[in-house]
C-alpha cells in the first residue's frame, strides 16, 4: 500500500462521497470528476484523459455528446455562486490534447474464457473493454457495417466526429477484441450456436424500434421514424423532407432530426413539445445552438393526426395543458378540447422514444416478447446468457449504457471464474491545502466556441459545430472546481476557538456545534448548532458548504485544520 493512503469501504466514507462530492455521484459511471478537472489544470492532459477512460470508457465521444447529469449537481451551480463548471468540454480538452494514443491499459493475466457480446453501442463496447481488460477472450457481433452502434448511426457528424468514434473504438481493439461487423443474429448466426462457442453471452443491442404516435395519417409518405431517419443519413442515403419538416418529440434524437433536416436543405423547421422548454432534459447548449441555426421550438401542442391524401400535409394539433409535477419532477399533460389548430408541412419526423426489439433467444419473455433479465446480475433464465443496456433498461443516456455494460462485465466475470476482480473504494490520502485562489470563484464559465457565421454549418454538413476549448480555455475552466473531493477538518485537541477560521470563510461552513446528527450506518447528515459559547462541543466544517479556498488553514494559529483527499475508485483486489 502506498504511504499515507488508506482504502475505506465503510459505509460512513461511502455516505460523505455521496452527499460532498455531487458531482461523481450524479456520474453513472462514477467518474472521479475533480480528479481529472485538476490534471488537466496540471497541464498532464493525458492523465486527465486516462482517468476518465478507466471510467467511462469513451471520453473523446461522451466530451461531446454526454448529457451531462454531473453538471446538474454541480455545486458550482448552486443558487449563490453562479454557472456550474463545464465539466464535459473539460473532459473533451483532455481528449483533445493528451499527448499520446489511448491505449494505456495493462491488461491481466489471460483468462481461458470466451464471451459473445451482441451489439456494439456504448454498453457493449464498455463491456468488451472491461472483460478484455480482465484477461477474457471478447468477440462483438454487429449488425450494422462498422462498430459503434447508435453512436455512429443515431448520432450526426457535426456533433460526434467519426474520427474521434473510430480512435476510441481501435483503443478497444487493441487490447484483443474481435468485432465481426455485417453478422445479425438471428439471421446469419443463432443464438444457440454463440451459446456453444461462448462460456457467456451478453446481448446489448439496446432500443432500435421507434415508438410510433398512433395517430390516423401516420402511414403517409413523408412521415418518418426518428431513428430510421437518422439510420439512413448516417448511412449516407439521400433523404427528401422538402421546404416545411415538423419534428414531434423532445429528445436528443429530436433535435438532432431537426438540425439534420436543416444541413438536407429544408426551409423551415419545427420542433413540437407536448410540455415546455422547462421540462426538456436536453442540454442548455444543445437547445440554444438548435435556435441558433433556425429551427423553431412550439410548447405545448398535442398531435391529434396528420393530415393528407397520398403524402402528408400538415398535422393537426391540440393545445395542452401541463398539470402539476409529480414527485420524480415529470408532470402529465392534458389535452385542450375545442384548441385543435394546424401547421402544414411537407415532411414529418416523429421522434418520440425508442424500445428494444425482440432478440430471438431462448429464455424466458415478457408479453412484448423480450428477454426477461435481472437489472441487478443481469442474468436471464437461459444459462450464460445475459443482457443489459437499454434493453434491460429501456431508452437511457450514453453514459447510462456504458455504466450498464461495465457492471454486466464484472457480472460475468464473477460468474464465470468465482473471482471478484475490483471493488468499490474510498481513497483517503492527506493533501496539502488547495491552491485555488479566492478569485477563481467569480471566473465566468468559459463558453463553448463554435463554428460561426451559422451559414458555414450548412456549407459542409457534417462539419463539427462546437470547435472546442483552446489549451488556455480549459484551463481557466478548470479553476473554477472546487475540488470536492478535498475533505476539510478541525483537529479539536488542538483548536483553541479562535474564531479565526470563521472570519475568513467565504460562506457559512464552519459552525460552532455541541452535537451531531447520525444514520443507521453511524455517517454524519446533520450538525446541532448553537450560539452558545457555553455549550460548544467542538467547530466543525461543513464540506457541503465549504468551497475549498484554504483561507481557514492560512489563518489557523494552532495549524489544526487537515486536507485529505477522498475518491471513490475501482479498487483491484
Amino acid at each position: 500500500m502506498e504511504e499515507n493512503i488508506v482504502y475505506s469501504t465503510d459505509p460512513e466514507d461511502f455516505y460523505y462521497v455521496d452527499i460532498n462530492v455531487p458531482c461523481q455521484s450524479a456520474c453513472p459511471a462514477d467518474t472521479n470528476i475533480p480528479a481529472y478537472i485538476r490534471a488537466l489544470f496540471e497541464g498532464e492532459c493525458q492523465n486527465s484523459y486516462d482517468i476518465n477512460r478507466a471510467a467511462n470508457i469513451l471520453p473523446g465521444v461522451l466530451g461531446r455528446i454526454c448529457s451531462r447529469p454531473c453538471e446538474d449537481k454541480c455545486r458550482h451551480g448552486e443558487a449563490e455562486l453562479g454557472l456550474p463548471v463545464d465539466i464535459c468540454h473539460i473532459k473533451r480538452a483532455a481528449s483533445d490534447f493528451r499527448e499520446g494514443a489511448a491505449d494505456s491499459f495493462k491488461l491481466a493475466p489471460r483468462i481461458h474464457k470466451k464471451v459473445g457480446i451482441v451489439g456494439s453501442g456504448p454498453a457493449g463496447l464498455a463491456a468488451a473493454h472491461d472483460l478484455a481488460c480482465l484477461g477474457f477472450s471478447v468477440t462483438v457481433y454487429e449488425a450494422m457495417g462498422k462498430p459503434g452502434g447508435m453512436l455512429r448511426y443515431g448520432i450526426p457528424e457535426f456533433r460526434l466526429p467519426r474520427q474521434v468514434l473510430d480512435m476510441e473504438i481501435e483503443a478497444i481493439l487493441r487490447l484483443g477484441v474481435t468485432i465481426q461487423t455485417g453478422v445479425r443474429v438471428g439471421e446469419d448466426i443463432e443464438i444457440d450456436e454463440l451459446l456453444i462457442k461462448h462460456d457467456a453471452l451478453l446481448s446489448a443491442t439496446g432500443c432500435y424500434r421507434s415508438l410510433s404516435l398512433n395517430v390516423p395519417g401516420e402511414s403517409l409518405a413523408g412521415v418518418h421514424s426518428g431513428l430510421e431517419f437518422m439510420i439512413k443519413v448516417c448511412r449516407g442515403e439521400t433523404v427528401r423532407l422538402g421546404d416545411r419538416v415538423l419534428v414531434i418529440g423532445a429528445g436528443f434524437t429530436a433535435f438532432d432530426c431537426a438540425r439534420t433536416a436543416l444541413r438536407l436543405g429544408a426551409k423551415e423547421v419545427n420542433i413540437c413539445l407536448r410540455r415546455t422548454e422547462e421540462d426538456l432534459r436536453v442540454t442548455r447548449d444543445e437547445i440554444f445552438e438548435t435556435k441558433r441555426e433556425g429551427v423553431r421550438i412550439g410548447s405545448l401542442m398535442l398531435a391529434k393526426r396528420i393530415l393528407g391524401q397520398q403524402r402528408t400535409e400538415g398535422v393537426e394539433f391540440f393545445r395542452t395543458r401541463p398539470d402539476e409535477k409529480r414527485d420524480d419532477g415529470k408532470r402529465d399533460i392534458t389535452p385542450i378540447e375545442g384548441s385543435e389548430f394546424v401547421i402544414k408541412s411537407d415532411s414529418v419526423i416523429v421522434a418520440t422514444g425508442q424500445r428494444p426489439g425482440p432478440f430471438e433467444a431462448p429464455g424466458e419473455k415478457d408479453e412484448n416478447g423480450l428477454i426477461i433479465a435481472d437489472r441487478e446480475s443481469f442474468r436471464t433464465s437461459r444459462k450464460g446468457l445475459y443482457v443489459t443496456g437499454d434493453y434491460l433498461t429501456g431508452p437511457s443516456t450514453v453514459i447510462e449504457a456504458v455504466a450498464m455494460g461495465r457492471k454486466a462485465a464484472h457480472r460475468i466475470a464473477r460468474d464465470l471464474t468465482g473471482e471478484t476482480f475490483y471493488d468499490k473504494a474510498v481513497r483517503l490520502k492527506d493533501s496539502q491545502r488547495t491552491d485555488r485562489k479566492r478569485p477563481w470563484d467569480y471566473l465566468p464559465r468559459q463558453e463553448m466556441p463554435t463554428l460561426v457565421p451559422i451559414e458555414k454549418r450548412f456549407e459542409i454538413p457534417d462539419r463539427e459545430v462546437e470547435t472546442g476549448y483552446s489549451k488556455e480555455q480549459s484551463r481557466e475552466e478548470a479553476k473554477r472546481c472546487y475540488l470536492c473531493y478535498l475533505h476539510y477538518e478541525i483537529d479539536m485537541d488542538r483548536c483553541i476557538y479562535c474564531r479565526y477560521c470563521m472570519d475568513v470563510a467565504p460562506r457559512d461552513c464552519i459552525k460552532l456545534v455541541n452535537g451531531v446528527e447520525t444514520n443507521e450506518d453511524g455517517a454524519i447528515v446533520g450538525f446541532v448548532e448553537t450560539s452558545d459559547w457555553e455549550a460548544v462541543n467542538a467547530v466543525i466544517i461543513d464540506n457541503k458548504r465549504c468551497i475549498r479556498c484554504g483561507e481557514c488553514v492560512r489563518v489557523c494559529p494552532m495549524d489544526c485544520i487537515s486536507v485529505t483527499k477522498v475518491e471513490l475508485v475501482d479498487r483491484k483486489i
